[in-house]
């Protein structure tokens, strides 16, 4: 990942930080808390004046498109040899011309360290979720709680969407630092979406991490805890008398209390 200051040049006052992910070349945008609508980029006074200060990946690309050389320019591959680039990129522009546009006096200047709000944000990011039951989401999030969601409290045109297509529901990955839920990479639910409308489980995702390094096990230790061959393992499997919980071509894993049973 890649952050970027947004600094107004007119008085030197930091606007907000764009992060620029590498791997799926998407932008996430985190306004200063202090912005008003005024002060904010223009793309994004709407939405500071909802009082949303962390912008979307699609609106902030619009942004980052709004500073740049379209692609549709007409001696594109030109532009794109005298930058010795051999195919277009947003962010490779974005840095020739360090974010200036002609209609504002904001640029972006590259930074290593998070401020400090950024970083009180993103406790509240993704670190991993799965979907579960009825369009429901188990969500672990960065200060370490654990939230089921019920996507249908979430009255959006988005997650009625999803909500009625079971296959659209079960396409959820995570999003670029965690900071949404994508469906079919087309529909994004943000993280903070998800914090405020899921219900706390009760348990935080440092107690399962605990459990699942106490209580899954690959087929070594099935084979350690039963003193027994491989053999006698995939022998138990294929009778089903012990179920992995995940199998795969490298080894299956189990669960400690499910290997236990078959000694009964």
């Amino acid at each position: 990942m890649k952050s970027y200051e947004i600094v107004n040049e007119e008085n030197s006052r930091r606007i907000g930080v764009l992060l620029y992910y590498e791997k799926e070349k998407n932008f996430i945008t985190e306004l200063e808390d202090d912005l008003d609508e005024w002060s904010a980029p223009l793309l994004f006074s709407n939405q500071v004046r909802q009082g949303n200060f962390t912008v979307s990946r699609e609106l902030s690309l619009l942004w980052v498109r709004e500073r740049v050389i379209p692609p549709t320019r007409q001696n594109i591959r030109e532009i794109l040899a005298n930058h010795r680039l051999n195919e277009y990129d947003e962010m490779k522009f974005l840095e020739i011309s360090e974010g200036r546009c002609s209609q504002d006096s904001l640029r972006i200047k590259k930074v290593k360290v998070l401020p400090e709000f950024v970083r009180k944000r993103e406790e509240k990011n993704l670190v991993s979720m799965f979907p579960t039951g009825d369009n429901e989401l188990v969500c672990f999030f960065a200060d370490d709680r654990v939230k089921r969601v019920d996507l249908k409290k979430i009255a959006s045109e988005e997650t009625k969407k999803v909500v009625k297509n079971r296959e659209l529901f079960l396409s959820a990955t995570l999003g670029s630092g965690g900071y949404y839920v994508t469906f079919n990479d087309s529909i994004d639910v943000p993280a903070s979406i998800l914090y405020s409308f899921g219900e706390d489980m009760g348990v935080k995702r440092s107690d399962f991490l605990d459990f699942l390094k106490g209580n899954v096990l690959d087929t070594k230790d099935v084979c350690t805890l039963l003193s027994c061959s491989r053999q006698n393992v995939s022998y138990l499997a294929k009778q089903k008398d012990l179920i992995p919980v995940k199998e795969n071509v490298m080894g299956n894993l189990y669960l400690k209390e499910d290997v236990l049973k078959t000694g009964w």
